[in-house]
């Protein structure tokens, strides 16, 4: 178990490459030797000629403009909520995630709301219910798991660097799961539940219906089926019950960790690069992707002097539900926000 505690900060500076492009189009700093000189006196004006012509043909082919090929990109494929017509919802703070929700995590007052409603595609968000169950279940988390071929996603063809047949613990394959989003990981811990995957999903639907999220369902616990939907009041819930376990703070805010496989050891890092910033007080995160869902993010975190939780779906564009947590981080800190009640009102 040590192993998978033990976690190593490093640093990645940017380096700047300057890459200096030049093309010479001069149509020529030298004519061609003169032939004709040398040619027999019968062939002279012949020879002229034929220098003249290669002289002009070969400054055309000089001053000829390069051609290139544009390669065009085929178009992203929209996501449900771009489908539903959610992103032309408007908000105070231009967010670029379809759906937000922030709550006080205490009281559960609602502080932020922007189609928190919408049953969407929730992607790797999955993966804490997935560790939610695992860890519920008490299932030895020093006990060894192996990938299978099982285990090889045939959803979506994404990649895994645990090959088939690599041997991890079960807290190393929790580890990988919610830090780095380790697909393959997630279904092997699903896998090795009493009763198999069957019994896990189910498991997955249970909890969620005990947690009131109504709105929930889950057919795997990767989240690499569109068809694990939520919706942001119902993660809120998530999060606030997976908070709940020390292990599952621990591990999903962990910022990377070396992994022994086999006589090879790998590197892995966090899918979040906030748990890096300093201005950052994160207790818990998860981030999702597919194409379905767009960008996703929920987190706990401390903010304005509370304990809030944020969630974030459907956020177009790479680096954006980043980008949207910053600037709900700065409105929370110059907002005139409703002084906090001493009990919950406000039910998400």
């Amino acid at each position: 178990m040590q192993r998978w505690k033990s976690l190593v900060w490093l640093r990645h500076p940017l380096v700047a490459c300057g890459i200096a492009l030049s093309l010479s189009c001069a149509p020529l700093a030298q004519a061609a030797p003169d032939r004709a000189r040398h040619a027999k006196p019968v062939a002279k004006a012949s020879a002229s000629a034929t220098k003249s012509k290669s002289k002009s043909t070969r400054q055309v082919k000089a001053l000829r403009p390069v051609r290139q090929t544009v390669v065009r990109a085929a178009p992203a494929r929209p996501s449900l909520g771009q489908m539903y017509g959610l992103h032309a919802t408007d908000d105070p703070l231009d967010l670029k995630s379809s759906v937000a929700l922030v709550i006080d995590q205490d009281t559960h007052q609602v502080l932020f709301s922007k189609n928190s409603q919408a049953v969407l595609p929730i992607a790797s968000i999955t993966k804490l219910m997935t560790a939610l169950v695992v860890t519920e279940a008490s299932l030895p988390l020093d006990e060894v798991l192996t990938i299978s071929q099982d285990d090889v996603d045939t959803e979506k063809g994404s990649r895994s660097r645990l090959t088939v047949g690599t041997q991890l613990t079960r807290g190393e394959m929790l580890l990988l799961a919610l830090m780095s989003s380790e697909n393959r990981a997630a279904n092997a811990l699903g896998r090795h539940y009493p009763g198999g995957l069957d019994a896990f999903v189910a498991a997955m639907n249970a909890k969620a219906q005990l947690l009131g999220m109504n709105g929930t369902r889950y057919v795997e616990p990767t989240g690499l089926s569109s068809l694990n939907r939520s919706s942001a009041n119902d993660l809120a819930r998530l999060v606030d019950a997976a908070y709940a376990h020390q292990i599952i703070r621990e591990l999903s805010v962990s910022r990377e960790a070396q992994v022994d496989v086999g006589k090879r050891q790998l590197q892995f890092r966090s899918t979040n690069g906030l748990v890096r910033n300093p201005e950052w007080d994160i207790g818990l995160q998860k981030t999702g992707y597919i194409s379905e869902a767009g960008r996703c993010l929920v987190m706990q975190a401390q903010l304005a002097g509370r304990k809030l939780i944020m969630v974030l779906l459907d956020s177009a564009g790479r680096y954006s539900r980043i980008g949207d947590a910053e600037r709900i981080r700065k409105w929370l800190d110059h907002a005139a926000l409703p002084a906090s009640p001493q009990a919950a009102s406000t039910h998400f």
